[in-house]
C-alpha cells in the first residue's frame, strides 16, 4: 500500500483527534525511521520524548522478549518478581523512598492528584473537600476530564465540562503570583520544570527554587511534572536538578519505557506515597511484570550509556547552532538540552509548514501551539547526526 492508502484508511476508520504528518512510517532504529515507500527520516520528537533511549533499542527489546516469554501480567491481586526490583532500582536511582506505577503518563499525574490530596487531609488537616491545588497557566499534564479541567488552552476543555473543582491557576514563572494564591486550603503546587507542549516554554532562572522556598514556608507540597523533561531530556536526570530543587512529588513517564510499553510511576517519601491503603487506589496493568523489566532495562540504558550527559552536551550545540540562523521568521529559539523550541513570527504562516517541508527533506518534527516549531531528537544522536538535521534545518527555516 501507498501512503495516501494509509492516510485515506486512517481519516476513514480512526477517530480525527489528532492532525499528523502524511508519513506512514514502518521501522525504526535508533534516531532514524523508514516510511512505508523506503524514504528515511530523522526523527527529531522522539514521540514527545518517549524514545530517549532511541528507537528500538536493542537492550530494551531483548529485555521485552525474554520477560514477554516468560509472564506478562498477573494483575495486583498477585505478586510477580519484576515489581519489587523496579521500585527498589527506582527509588534508589531517583533517591525517593517509594512509587507508585502506573502506565500512562495522565494516570500517573491523576495519582499524584489524590495523593496531594489525601495528605491535605490527613496530614495537613485540610477540611474535608476543600483541599485547593495551584496550577500553572500553559500547563500540559494530560487529557482526562480533571486534567482538562485546569487546562487554560480553551480547545483541551471545550464541550467536556463541568470540570472538577479544586484547582487554581496562576502565571507560569511567577513566584510571587504562587504566593499570593495560596490559601490555608491549598495542598500543593504542580509544575513543569519546562513547558514542553505550551512552547518550550523554559521559566526564569530562580523560578523553581523560589517556588521551593515558597512551598515550604507554606506548608504546601511541590509536585514536578516530569513526564517530558525527566529522565535525561534536559541534560540532567531530572529538569528539577538544574536548579537543585527536590520535588516532594515527581511524576515520570514516556522514556520510563524507552517506547516499547506504556509505564509511568508517581515518587515520593513514604510520608505521603505511605498514606494509600489496600482499595485506596489501583490499576490492573500499572506494575506488571512486563512494564517493569521493560523499564528497569530503559533506565539503566540511560544512565550506563551515557545519554544524559550526551543530551546535554548535543544539546548546547543545537540551541547554539539554532540561535545562530539568521532568518526573518524566527522569534526566539530557547530550550535546554534536547528539548528546544524555535518560535516563528505571526506572519510567517504558521509553523507547520516548517514542519511539512523538514518532512519532506528528511526531517521529522512537529509544531506546537501553532508558531513553534520543537526540535527533541532521541539522547542517543551523534554529532555527524545532529549536523545532518541542522543542515536541513537551517535551510528551511532560511529559504521558505
Amino acid at each position: 500500500m501507498k501512503t495516501q492508502e494509509y492516510v485515506e484508511l486512517e481519516d476513514r476508520y480512526n477517530a480525527q483527534n489528532y492532525k499528523p504528518l502524511d508519513v506512514i512510517l514502518e521501522r525504526g532504529e535508533g534516531v532514524w525511521v523508514w516510511d512505508v515507500e523506503g524514504k528515511r527520516y530523522l526523527d527529531c520528537l522522539s514521540s514527545y520524548s518517549a524514545l530517549n533511549q532511541g528507537h528500538n533499542h536493542p537492550r530494551i527489546l531483548k529485555a521485552m522478549e525474554e520477560q514477554a516469554a516468560k509472564l506478562t501480567l498477573t494483575g495486583r491481586a498477585f505478586r510477580n518478581d519484576q515489581l519489587p526490583m523496579f521500585a527498589k532500582e527506582v527509588c534508589e536511582l531517583t533517591g525517593y523512598e517509594m512509587m507508585l506505577p502506573m502506565n500512562t503518563g495522565a494516570e500517573a499525574v491523576e495519582t499524584a492528584l489524590k495523593a496531594v490530596r489525601k495528605w491535605g487531609y490527613e496530614v495537613k488537616a485540610v477540611p474535608d473537600g476543600r483541599a485547593e491545588i495551584i496550577t500553572c497557566a500553559g500547563n500540559f499534564h494530560g487529557r482526562t476530564i480533571t486534567i482538562v479541567g485546569f487546562s487554560t488552552e480553551e480547545q483541551y476543555r471545550e464541550g467536556f465540562g463541568p470540570f472538577t473543582p479544586g484547582f487554581v491557576t496562576v502565571p507560569y514563572g511567577d513566584p510571587d503570583a504562587l504566593e499570593a494564591a495560596i490559601t490555608p486550603y491549598t495542598v500543593a503546587f504542580l509544575v513543569e520544570p519546562i513547558q514542553g507542549e505550551g512552547g518550550v516554554i523554559v521559566p526564569p532562572p530562580g523560578y523553581l527554587s523560589k517556588a521551593r522556598e515558597i512551598c515550604d514556608r507554606y506548608n504546601i507540597l511541590f509536585v514536578a511534572d516530569e513526564i517530558q523533561t525527566g529522565l535525561g531530556r534536559t541534560g540532567r536526570f531530572f529538569g528539577c536538578d538544574w536548579e537543585d530543587v527536590r520535588p516532594d512529588v515527581v511524576v515520570i513517564g514516556k522514556a520510563l519505557s524507552g517506547g516499547f510499553y506504556p509505564v509511568s510511576a508517581v515518587l515520593a517519601d513514604r510520608a505521603v506515597l505511605g498514606l494509600f491503603n489496600p482499595g485506596d487506589h489501583g490499576s490492573t496493568f500499572g506494575g506488571n511484570p512486563l512494564g517493569a523489566a521493560i523499564a528497569r532495562e530503559a533506565l539503566k540504558v540511560l544512565v550506563e550509556e551515557g545519554l544524559i550527559e550526551n543530551a546535554r552536551e548535543q544539546g548546547e550545540y543545537l540551541l547554539g547552532r539554532l540561535q545562530r540562523v539568521e532568518s526573518e521568521h524566527i522569534v526566539e529559539v530557547r530550550g535546554r538540552g534536547l528539548l528546544t523550541g524555535v518560535e516563528l513570527k505571526r506572519e510567517a504562516g504558521g509553523a507547520r509548514r516548517f514542519a511539512e517541508a523538514l518532512k519532506d527533506r528528511g526531517v521529522l518534527c512537529k509544531e506546537t501551539h501553532e508558531s513553534v516549531l520543537r526540535f527533541a531528537p532521541p539522547l542517543v544522536i551523534s554529532r555527524e547526526e545532529l549536523d545532518w538535521a541542522l543542515e536541513r534545518i537551517e535551510a528551511v527555516l532560511t529559504d521558505l
